[in-house]
């Protein structure tokens, strides 16, 4: 039996299959699998007990990272490894120091109030990466060094999100009324350019599923009204979900905020398999599973605030009681209700993934 290193349990094996089975809703696995988009490199190094390994500035560093990743995920008993594709994009971030547990050197996130993009002028200016030059090194790498019986999600951030990274959320949203040729030509090229994207990742035979970024939402509703999306966001999607389709993979979303307005456009015409990203302040993933459990695939959903702000036994609670409303037929995999942050208590973390192997065993 293959040994995970620095596992709390070292008997378990990897088998990719379980998400199979979860992902097509195809008969039930013998445990829930674990899912994420992704973790932060400070948790990968804290589960490992190694110092967190930063930056693409070489090659050599750039394989350790990813060395780093491929052992926390054996490590934390995932059955996949991430791996992204790069498009190239180039955007203006704000930064500060953070203040998580487990700092990184600098936090950095999107100006919301200015972009890079805010007319046709700046559309035809700026240097949009081709898809030649798109990074596969991480897919590459991971694929040479896959342990046995993991496979690849191959991650994406998404149409929506670069128009508003490159045009920043606020003058975007005025855009959509004020410039809508401009809104236009940003989504045909962004989508474009992922549709390229997803023709090269789908193309790589580790990967067994891909995992499309892309919020669209907030605490109480889309981001942009819904014949916005059916416009300018949806048609991409849908694009990308046929070419996943077309190699036979599960299409997985991950979009935040409270998308109930939206789910049957992104289930019936973008034809998504599993959603991922939910929070008890406006939809818990128990409910997520009772609305949507028997078309698509139900993923993660510990809620990130309390995996935060509550203690090691109130956690395990929570996750059983988690495990016990969407275990019930198949078709789940637990992880966070976003991703693993580093300011998640670590013992926090890997006590929700105890109860998982713990309480998430299907029994005869």
């Amino acid at each position: 039996m293959t040994q995970t290193p620095n596992s709390p349990w070292p008997g378990n094996r990897p088998d990719f299959t379980r998400l199979q089975r979860v992902f097509r809703r195809q008969g039930i696995p013998d445990r829930v699998p674990f899912i994420e988009l992704f973790a932060d490199t400070e948790i990968v190094a804290a589960v490992l007990g190694e110092k967190p390994i930063y930056g693409r500035t070489d090659r050599a560093t750039n394989e350790a990272r990813l060395r780093q990743r491929i052992r926390f995920c054996q490590a934390a008993g995932w059955d996949f490894v991430w791996a992204g594709a790069t498009p190239g994009f180039t955007r203006e971030l704000l930064e500060s120091d953070d203040t998580a547990g487990l700092t990184r050197p600098r936090r950095t996130w999107i100006d919301e109030s200015h972009g890079v993009i805010g007319t046709m002028d700046d559309f035809e200016a700026y240097p949009w990466p081709k898809p030649e030059t798109v990074d596969y090194f991480e897919l590459e790498f991971v694929s040479r060094h896959l342990p046995e019986g993991m496979r690849i999600i191959g991650i994406t951030s998404g149409v929506l999100e670069w128009i508003m990274w490159l045009m920043g959320y606020a003058p975007f949203a005025v855009a959509l009324y004020d410039q809508p040729a401009l809104v236009q030509a940003m989504s045909d090229r962004i989508g474009g350019l992922f549709a390229a994207v997803y023709e090269a990742l789908c193309d790589f035979d580790s990967v067994g599923a891909v995992f499309l970024g892309d919020d669209m939402g907030h605490r109480s509703g889309t981001m942009i009204r819904l014949a916005h999306l059916r416009q300018y966001i949806f048609p991409h999607q849908r694009r990308l979900a046929q070419i996943a389709h077309a190699h036979n993979l599960p299409f997985l979303l991950h979009a935040c905020g409270d998308l109930r307005a939206v789910m049957d456009d992104l289930i019936d015409y973008v034809g998504i398999d599993g959603k991922h990203s939910y929070e008890d302040t406006y939809l818990p993933v128990t409910e997520a599973k009772r609305l949507w459990g028997q078309r698509i695939s139900i993923l993660g959903g510990v809620d990130l605030d309390y995996l935060v702000t509550h203690s090691e036994d109130e956690v395990r609670a929570y996750t059983r009681r988690v495990l016990e409303a969407c275990m019930p037929g198949g078709g789940y995999a637990l992880g966070t209700g976003n991703s693993i942050a580093n300011y998640i208590p670590v013992r926090n973390y890997l006590a929700m993934l105890d109860e998982g192997m713990q309480v998430g065993v299907y029994r005869s």
